[in-house]
């Protein structure tokens, strides 16, 4: 199931049409403008339009990423509140659509400790989820590069804010692998691939990887820079994503692109270089 982050210019509908024209089976949408607070409110004529609109092309909507405005691990209670009640209406929006995972960066603790930060994003999700208890979404927490602040550049904080909060059935990840290399975690051989995996396994869980972010790095190893390049054109180089898509265990996780683009004809690039990596079975 590969695909690619896809605009909703127009309106939300028109994504699963977008990626249609990018040869995408699975796509991710923002549901509204990423770097804006308030949200223009989605008509029932959006939605029945989205929900067509899946089901002529094909193209099946995996997630939504919250807004980058977002920061539930602000120690100022004023953005700390705006991030709640923006992720609640991230959610809620999530549920109107039909769309089953929405995708978030865990925060930035602002200078306060990555201890703080992550008692502080496990609080809000409680509190969140208790404001929400009708919501079927699952909340992806992506793994990050660790660029500044930014919290979740280990497996083990992402083991921690989903240790902390009440309803862990709500949870599962995103992994982005630009972001997982920018923050050391090894995949350059078949070796430290499979060791970087079951290091994932062993402290979060392959039954939580709900969605993968399939892009390749401007930066070196462990930069903690997250800049993300076409695919076998950065750091990562071609060969690791052989590994993703050929690992039996991700058959069933959506892998989408988030690398450059100005029209449609990059990602038909980037995805034909991914399938050109895929081993076909022998046949009997």
């Amino acid at each position: 199931m590969l695909g690619a982050h896809m605009s909703i210019s127009g309106g939300v509908f028109n994504a699963p049409i977008n990626g249609l024209e990018a040869t995408c089976e699975v796509i991710q949408i923002f549901s509204k403008s990423n770097n804006q607070w308030k949200a223009k409110p989605l008509t029932d004529e959006d939605v029945q339009k989205f929900l067509e609109a899946q089901k002529s092309t094909g193209v099946k909507v995996a997630c939504v990423h919250d807004s980058y405005l977002i920061n539930l691990a602000s120690p100022k209670d004023d953005l700390y509140k705006k991030s709640c009640d923006a992720f609640a209406e991230e959610m809620k929006r999530c549920d109107i659509l039909g769309v089953e995972n929405l995708v978030m960066h865990p925060g930035s603790h602002v200078g306060e400790g990555e201890e703080y930060g992550l008692k502080r994003v496990a609080e809000a999700f409680n509190s969140i989820i208790d404001s929400t208890p009708d919501s079927k979404v699952t909340i992806c927490i992506e793994t990050t590069a660790g660029q500044g602040t930014n919290l979740g550049y280990t497996f083990e904080h992402i083991a921690q804010i989903i240790d902390m909060v009440e309803a862990k059935d709500r949870f599962g990840v995103c992994m982005d692998t630009c972001h997982i290399f920018a923050a050391g975690y090894p995949i350059s051989t078949e070796k430290e691939y499979k060791a970087t995996i079951k290091k994932f396994n062993d402290i979060v869980g392959l039954d939580r990887l709900r969605i993968m972010h399939i892009n390749d790095s401007k930066k070196e190893a462990g930069s903690r820079v997250d800049r993300h390049e076409h695919i076998g054109q950065g750091f990562i180089g071609l060969e690791p994503f052989g590994f993703f898509v050929n690992d039996r265990r991700l058959k069933k996780v959506p892998m989408i692109l988030e690398t450059p683009k100005k029209s449609a004809a990059e990602d038909i690039e980037n995805l034909n270089v991914l399938r050109s990596l895929i081993k076909k079975k022998a046949k009997k």
